[in-house]
């Protein structure tokens, strides 16, 4: 019976007292709650949430002991009823308050204020971090998202959180948010699939920062000079372009005043095997999706990772590379054929880009053709071998960085054109040096598509549900199959959308392994030799 005290609390009547006592344990349900009760052992009613929030099972069934101890029998997960903590397991149990009126137990279903159950589900989501409790992250992000609070919030947290735990600044988890939030508006209308575009990319970082200490950012500020900033990427001064950094963010500056030198930074060298420009233009797109919120951390992770980028084009294998960007001349009328693209040694494959020079967009267009075909005759024993050499260890996630690096250099190029120049010659790097993994005899026909565009659709809606238990590869996948719909959406008639498409076709069908047990231990006997 409802309660009629001054407050107007819902108190419910639950189940008879006497009832209870000689039971020991009930189920009540109420207002669509189901409530579990228990007797203790001094007298005292106990009222929770009768599943367990770990997996929903009845916590009726539970063992009850010492007169407030709840333990689910399932998992062993166990609740201080009296107390409210968790003494095995995450997450909280809801407990709900209970007095007596004679015979009658009375429960309070009144839900805490939403600021109060947002801040504690954003509580539970960052503990959730420690043993990467990803099923728990889900549902905290849910509970969020029930208050009414908006549900970004959980990746701004989670941004704020992490991002001094990289060390070398930027990671797939900020380049994979883009991707996932333009997935989550793309099903806005479905709840799961838009939870599950939240929990991936929350998971993610969480999983990039786990047992990482902080590595704090250079405190100064400095008043932001794009030229300034390219040189102290250039230099590897992390002091001066952090200063830089926070120098704009303090003046107001949104993304896309940073970007040109961001970017021209990213191309400065062939570096980290094409992540830096890719890193910049997702962390653009991310931050316009989080309302430039997070502008400062998302810029500070990516100048680091600027900063640390491996310089590829200084090792032998692209040593050619210097001397191709110095010969750009914009005056070259030779646009290459893809198929001159297919194969040849780094310094052929530059020489023969360089040609095209006064056609940029065209050799994109060759190049990428070439890409396309290269990763559509992908060798797969350089896959699976365990006795050659390091340099060998060529894989398939490996090829899918021609295509995403491709359409960065597009987009950015578009806006920027003196980058040309750069990017091309970088695409050609890839396309050397992926030369000498391809089997030219492959057919791939098999994995033709007869509609591009409908079958890229279908396979982003899949990956809501992509199985795969590595964040590296769940991230791969939406990075490679957003850049391929990008580039068809962009531009419907590209000649080598067919390739493209067949080459993703057979990437996601196709054996991926990830663990290579007998090549690592063949390996290593030769590394100590």
């Amino acid at each position: 019976m409802p309660d009629s005290t001054e407050n107007a609390t819902p108190w419910i009547r639950a189940a008879s007292l006497a009832e209870l006592r000689q039971r020991g344990r009930m189920t009540a349900k109420l207002a669509g709650h189901q409530i579990a009760l228990f007797a203790g052992d001094g007298g005292e009613v106990w009222a929770c949430d009768n599943r367990c929030p770990h997996e929903g099972y009845p916590l009726v069934e539970g063992h009850f002991a010492d007169g407030c101890i709840l333990t689910c029998n399932w998992h062993n997960w166990k609740f201080d009823l009296k107390g409210g903590e968790t003494l095995v397991g995450g997450d909280t149990l809801r407990r709900y308050p209970v007095r007596t009126d004679g015979d009658d137990i009375l429960v309070d279903l009144a839900d805490p204020p939403p600021q109060v159950v947002a801040a504690q589900a954003l509580a539970g989501l960052r503990a959730s971090f420690d043993r990467h409790e990803y099923t728990r992250m889900a549902r905290e992000i849910a509970r969020l998202q029930a208050t009414g609070t908006n549900p970004l919030d959980a990746v701004r947290e989670t941004i704020g959180w992490t991002y001094e735990h990289f060390e070398y600044g930027t990671t797939h988890a900020v380049a994979a948010a883009a991707d996932w939030l333009a997935l989550r508006d793309d099903h806005a209308d479905d709840p799961a699939r838009a939870l599950t575009a939240l929990t991936e990319i929350v998971g993610h970082f969480a999983w990039d920062s786990r047992l990482e200490p902080a590595f704090p950012y250079p405190a100064g500020e400095t008043a932001y000079d794009a030229e300034a900033l390219v040189r102290a990427i250039e230099d590897e001064d992390e002091a001066a372009a952090v200063a830089l950094i926070r120098g704009g963010v303090a003046a107001g500056l949104d993304f896309a005043a940073f970007e040109p030198a961001l970017s021209r930074a990213s191309l400065a060298h062939y570096q980290d095997f094409g992540h830096a420009l890719i890193y910049v233009y997702k962390t653009g797109q991310l931050a316009a999706r989080l309302d430039g919120d997070m502008l400062e951390p998302l810029l500070l992770m990516l100048t680091r990772s600027l900063i640390y980028a491996s310089r590829e084009d200084l090792i032998p294998e692209f040593k050619a590379y210097a001397g191709a960007l110095a010969s750009w001349d914009d005056a070259g009328e030779a646009v290459p054929a893809a198929i001159d693209l297919r194969g040849g040694t780094v310094a052929a494959i530059l020489e023969r880009i360089t040609a095209g020079s006064a056609n940029p967009e065209a050799v994109f267009d060759a190049a990428m053709d070439a890409a396309a075909w290269q990763m559509a005759h992908y060798d797969m024993s350089y896959q699976n071998h365990v006795d050659k050499p390091v340099s060998r260890n060529v894989g398939w996630l490996s090829f899918t960085h021609t295509l995403t690096f491709g359409n960065a250099v597009r987009k950015t190029c578009e806006k920027h054109p003196a980058l040309w120049p750069a990017g091309l010659l970088q695409i050609g790097c890839f396309l050397g040096r992926n030369a000498g993994f391809v089997d030219a005899q492959y057919d791939p026909a098999p994995y033709a598509v007869a509609d591009p565009a409908a079958f890229l659709a279908d396979q982003k809606t899949k990956l809501f549900d992509h199985g795969n238990p590595e964040f590296i590869v769940s991230c791969h996948l939406v990075k490679l199959l957003s850049a391929m719909a990008e580039e068809i959406a962009d531009r419907p008639d590209i000649p080598w959308r067919a390739d493209a498409v067949a080459a993703v076709n057979r990437f996601l069908n196709e054996p991926l392994k990830r663990k290579h047990a007998l090549r690592a231990a063949h390996q290593a006997l030769a590394a100590v030799k």
